[in-house]
């Protein structure tokens, strides 16, 4: 709706980095509260959130590009255009290169893995709502084409040059269902957490809504979006979702008691 917040000359504020720049620092400030709470050095919280972050954009921009290999492979030039670096990205590459990454960090610093997961599962799920709507105002992640009374129709050139979303039709607004939805997971973790709980439990029940949501929401998202070809009878984000969803569901339940 509104890619772009501010253009001044050359220089342009587009309201997608903005908000992501957003949900970054909250989730941090957010993430070292919570440390606090659980008897960790927030510091070295907060550094591990800033690896993490950076290992989530790349990881997020790598399968986003191997998602549509044989069109960067032709068009070279367009891996740092400027619809490249505004997308958002693949989430489960990002999920992929941040785990890898915590784990690396996790070890060099001594934090107990779990227990640190736990004070960064409420925030990402913030985090993660506000980038949803950052990408509903860029126009990337669009939805199929919809009649319900809720559809949006995106009319604004530049969101067509940069991700390539349809003008002028009527969509399922499928970014805005994952980020209330987001909303919804990070109530219900922040609840759980102050709440008696064995390490592992709150990241494991985030994972878990998450995956269970983004696999029931990639069947209203139109197939342009898919980030790899269909495997079967789901995208390859489904099948991604259901591993992830069955590790999640595990983790919380063998140690959801306290």
């Amino acid at each position: 709706m509104f890619p772009q917040l501010l253009q001044l000359g050359s220089f342009s504020l587009h309201s997608y980095g903005l908000l992501v720049a957003a949900a970054f620092l909250v989730g941090l400030l957010l993430a070292s509260r919570l440390a606090h709470r659980s008897g960790l050095d927030p510091d070295l919280v907060a550094n591990l959130g800033i690896y993490v972050a950076v290992a989530a954009i790349l990881g997020a921009k790598l399968f986003l590009l191997l998602g549509d290999i044989s069109y960067y492979a032709s068009n070279p030039g367009q891996i740092f255009s400027m619809a490249t670096l505004q997308a958002g990205g693949v989430f489960y590459g990002g999920l992929l290169a941040a785990l890898a990454t915590a784990i690396w960090r996790l070890r060099r610093a001594g934090l107990p893995a779990l227990r640190t997961a736990d004070c960064f599962a409420a925030p990402l799920a913030l985090g993660h709502a506000t980038g949803r709507v950052g990408c509903f105002l860029a126009g990337c992640c669009w939805g199929k084409p919809s009649k319900l009374p809720w559809a949006v129709t995106f009319i604004s050139p530049v969101a067509r040059e940069v991700v390539g979303v349809p003008l002028h039709i009527s969509l399922h607004p499928t970014q805005l269902y994952e980020s209330a939805a987001e909303l919804i997971f990070f109530a219900v973790l922040w609840r759980r957490f102050h709440r008696p709980h064995r390490d592992g439990a709150i990241v494991g029940l985030y994972l878990a809504l998450y995956s269970i949501f983004r696999f029931g929401v990639e069947f209203l998202r139109d197939p342009a979006n898919l980030s790899f070809p269909i495997a079967g009878p789901l995208s390859s984000t489904q099948w991604m979702a259901l591993a992830v969803a069955a590790a999640g569901t595990y983790l919380a339940a063998r140690r959801s008691t306290a």
